[in-house]
């Protein structure tokens, strides 16, 4: 019988494991989840950010954050000037997925 032994350091992260066990994702949005979790909370987020520490391209990066997006585990808020144009986006980061905005949360 094959046996893992886990080795546990002094740096580690304590998160949900809700994404972890969601079959709707891949395993890739998953990575970046539990990545994007791990972070210190003014870490750049941005998606040159994110392929910064990772072997992916802006690509890659882009298409697992909309399928979190998608998901409901990354929330969007758009950003607009006192004229209505489009300025930039809040994203937050949830550990459990957030229903779409139009729908009340399910507890």
């Amino acid at each position: 019988m094959t046996v893992f032994h886990v080795a546990k350091n002094t740096n580690y992260t304590v998160m949900s494991n809700h994404h972890l066990r969601n079959r709707e994702l891949s395993l890739k949005a998953k990575g970046l989840l539990s990545q994007m979790l791990s972070l210190p909370e003014r870490w750049d987020y941005t998606l040159q950010g994110l392929a910064y520490i990772n072997r992916e391209q802006l690509d890659a990066i882009r298409q697992a954050v909309h399928e979190l997006e998608r998901a409901g585990y990354i929330v969007r808020k758009r950003e607009r000037d006192n004229r209505g144009r489009l300025r930039g986006a809040e994203y937050t980061i949830y550990e459990k997925p957030q229903p779409p905005s139009n729908q009340p949360a399910l507890e």
